[in-house]
Order: structure tokens, then sequence, then C-alpha cells
């Protein structure tokens, strides 16, 4: 045990190569010693609600502090909730989208436990009688498909945001957030590594984006993360002791604190040490987990069903009608991508991951139909700048920097032969921003490709006659030289002569003197 503890409190000191290189080794142990990790995760998923869950304030983020509230959020004496009907409608597209069963009568509780970003002393949340339950959702890993089950999906509210360090001692207190509605996602502990935690993750929010339910967004807080882990000898049906995480804001940071815990857990119980349920941190500067509290469990927090609220009772036919509202999720997308444009399964991956991005290349599509050159340019050309721009921090792009019609343009003279593809790179900068297309471009510019037989037949001759000793070596059997005598060529016709044709009658000329 004090091998173990040695490392969680002293290891992080050092430099971050020498970080990882504890990392490392504590990872070959892990192989060595055969150990398995079982991970479940808890999601917090911000809905995208106009007022909150039990009030009528916004749930704009950003106000200034203390400005979306009310007596009703803030915990005065007397007053009483109303639910938000919107709330319950997410919560069974939600719980449709992932094969949940979709409870006719659930129950809200009060979940009691005292913190100041919860003025009302208890979360109004549901434990016994969730609104969804049983469900599942496959992931992609490595090119297998994996399905994770789902324990529940609740309703809650959320609580306020506590801020430290900023007036010296004092700790102030933002209440914008409590009341604002959120769904628990709560997975059973199928999951077996941080990869497959990472793609479970990335499969969620883009399920509850798809829905327009959530936007997913985890540096602003709308979707969190808490990661329940415990590691057991291979082959052990017995759970370990949980260890959950917490302070987890973005995908990376997952994957990384249960790297880190992986190996931390395994090497104490190699060392013979015991583990303890707790609470623990993500330091993402130290790249390391430190203890944050004792691990409560539910009758810590006397959940009791909210005497304010009556019973949720949903009939069969609002639950049907929402299902006949569903959009084409990402699963299904990827599939019909692949089956109906031919394309390759990563690129379909790519496109789907998001419903704005699966949009606009199908936007592109319908006006071009090159399915695979479109999908190259989007995957590569557009995905870079989109990235560089940093445009998709709010994980939804609404002014692309090139329409989506005018890709597929571009496109279009590819495939005419007008411009060759190293042509259009220079076209694709001119166009963005430009609101210009790419034929204005290609016009303005006098970029158009060569193509005309007789003009590249004389240029080719030209060439040929300047260049006599090459040719000679070529027809002597140096093949090298052919792509020697097109570069001329090309640097002559400033790039604009239609490569195909350039080979084609340029072979023909020189075979013709062998």
């Amino acid at each position: 045990m004090e091998n173990g503890k040695k490392i969680v409190e002293t290891g992080a000191v050092g430099s971050r190569s020498s970080i990882l290189d504890r990392l490392s080794s504590i990872l070959d142990l892990r192989k060595l010693m055969n150990y398995e990790p079982v991970i479940g995760l808890e999601v917090h998923a911000q809905l995208l609600t106009e007022s909150k869950i039990f009030c009528g304030c916004s749930t704009r983020f950003g106000a200034e502090p203390n400005q979306n509230t009310c007596p009703v959020c803030t915990g005065f004496p007397g007053v009483l909730p109303v639910l938000n009907k919107k709330v319950v409608e997410f919560a069974i597209k939600a719980g449709l989208a992932t094969h949940c069963e979709i409870a006719r009568s659930s129950r809200l509780a009060r979940k009691n436990y005292f913190y100041p970003d919860l003025p009302k002393g208890y979360q109004i949340s549901q434990y016994e009688l969730p609104i969804c339950a049983n469900g599942y959702i496959d992931i992609t890993v490595n090119g297998a498909i994996k399905r994770v089950r789902l324990t529940r999906i609740h309703m809650e509210e959320d609580a306020g945001k506590n801020i430290h360090d900023l007036l010296g001692d004092w700790s102030l207190v933002d209440l914008n957030r409590a009341g604002v509605p959120l769904l628990e996602i709560v997975s059973e502990p199928d999951l077996r590594s941080a990869e497959e935690a990472g793609s479970y993750l990335r499969t969620l929010r883009a399920i509850l984006q798809y829905l327009e339910i959530c936007d997913g967004n985890m540096e602003e807080g709308s979707f969190r993360c808490d990661a329940n882990i415990s590691v057991r000898p291979q082959g052990s049906a017995a759970l370990g002791t949980k260890i959950e995480i917490k302070n987890l804001n973005s995908f990376k940071a997952v994957e990384k604190a249960l790297g880190y815990e992986i190996g931390r857990q395994t090497e104490t119980l190699t060392d013979g040490g015991t583990l303890i349920q707790e609470t623990r941190l993500w330091d993402e500067n130290r790249e390391e987990t430190r203890a944050m509290r004792s691990k409560e469990s539910a009758h810590d927090y006397r959940y009791f069903p909210d005497p304010d609220l009556l019973p949720l009772v949903i009939d069969d036919a609002w639950i049907e009608g929402i299902r006949a509202s569903l959009p084409e999720l990402p699963g299904a997308r990827k599939l019909r991508f692949i089956s109906e444009y031919g394309l390759p399964a990563y690129d379909a991956e790519l496109l789907t991951s998001r419903k704005d991005i699966a949009d606009y290349f199908e936007a592109s599509v319908t006006t071009h139909r090159n399915p695979k050159a479109i999908s190259n340019w989007i995957v590569g050309d557009l995905f870079r700048v989109v990235k560089e721009r940093k445009l998709d921090e709010r994980l939804t792009i609404t002014n692309w920097p090139v329409r989506a019609e005018q890709i597929a343009e571009l496109v279009q003279l590819i495939d005419a032969g007008k411009i060759s593809g190293k042509i259009a790179k220079t076209v694709f900068d001119a166009m963005l921003d430009s609101e210009r297309g790419p034929r204005e471009i290609v016009a303005e510019k006098g970029l158009e490709q060569l193509s005309d037989t007789g003009s590249i037949e004389t240029i080719i001759e030209q060439i040929l006659a300047a260049h006599a000793k090459q040719v000679a070596d070529f027809q002597a059997g140096n093949e090298k030289i052919f792509g020697y005598l097109v570069g001329q060529i090309m640097k002559a016709t400033q790039g604009k002569a239609n490569p195909q044709k350039v080979n084609e009658i340029l072979r023909q000329k020189l075979t013709a003197g062998r």
C-alpha cells in the first residue's frame, strides 16, 4: 500500500516525460499481471430548452451572475415547482433513440445534500422510478461493434456554480445554472478501456445532437461526464473497488484520466495494497487523479418522493407521436452513406459524426453526384480550415467558409476537365469567405485547364526540341526522364495543361521515335 500511495502523492512532481514513462511501465505491469479495467459512465446532458425545468427562468449561457433566477430556482420558502413538458418530451426522445423502455409512470424525488450551490438543500431528480431504463448504444472500436447497456436515463435539475479564488479567501455562488434541466444517462459497467469510453461518449453525444436536445459542448458544461472505474484480475466475475473520477471536461481528459487510474489502481493492487471507494478529481496540469472525498452511497442522499410534484404519467399516444418524429440517427445514417453513396466506412463515420456535417455533405452531393470526391474535399481541405479557424468549438457550424453547392461545383469542374486537381486547390483558397463560386474565380484568373489537343501538341514539340538529350535518354530506356519532361510541359503552361492529355500525347511522341 505504501508503494502505491507514494506514486499517487509524489509521482507527478517530475516532468511530463517522467509521468508518461512511469505510466508506460505501469501499463506494462498491468499486462504482466493480467488485470482488467471495468468502466461505467454517468453523463449529464443539459437540455436545449428555453426555460428551466421547474420555473420560467432562461437557460441562456453566459448571462451575468444570478441574473437568470427566481424564487423557485433559488429555493425561497413556500414556492412550488411546475414541471416543464418539453423536458419530458426530450427525455422520451433520448430514451427511444437509445432503445430504452419508457416508463408509463415515473416519479420525481428529492436528493438531499447540503452545498452552497444548492439553495434548497436538495436536488429534484429521479431515483426508484426513472423515465427511461434498460437501453443500449452500439459503439465502434477498431472496426468492431460493441453494445454498451444503459441502466437508466432520468430527468433532474442542475445545481448552481461555486466560484473559488476570485476574491482571495471568499467563494462566490452563481445560481444561473440552478434548475437548468439535465438528463443523467447511466451506463452499465460494460466498457473495458479508455478508448471504448471515448467512443461511447462520442456516439452518445452525436445521438443527442441529432435529436437536437443537447449541444454537447463539454467546455461549457452542457455535456459532462463522471467515470466509475475499478480493476480486477482477468477472468474474475467479481467487481473491484469502484472509484469515481470527476472534473472531466473533454474526451481527451476522460481517456487520459481513465488511463492514469487504470495504472494507479493496478500498481496498488499488485504491490499488495488496498483501494477505498472514493471520489477523485482529474488534475489536467499534472495529468493525474487526486483524492477528493469518500464516495457516497444512495442511502446517504435520503431519497424520497417529492411531495410538491405528482407522479408523471405518460400515455402511449404521446410516446408514439415522439417516436414518429425522430430523425435519422447517426448509426443509421452512416450505414446509408456506405450503401447509397458507396463511401468507405471511415469516410461515412467522419461525415455522420455530426448532423451539420452530414447535412452539408448531402447538400453537396445533391448538386453534383460524386460522393467520394466531395467527401475527400470535406474531410481533407474543409476540415483543415474549420480546425484552423476553430469553427467547430460550439459543435454546430452555421456559417461554413465555403457553401455546400460551391464544393460540389468545384468537383464538377475537375470532373469535366475544366481545371486540374492542383489548380482546384488554388481555386478553393480563393473561394474561402469570398462568396464567389469556383466558375467565377476560374474565369477571372484565367485558370481553365488547357485541353485542346492541338495546342498541347505544339507545346510538347517545343519542349522535346529543347531537351534532345533527355529525349535520347528516355528512348534509351531511362523511364524516369518521362516525369521530368511532363514537369517541363506543365511549367510551360503554368500548370494549366490537362495532365492526362499531356501524358498520353507525350508518350505517343516519345515511343514513336524509338
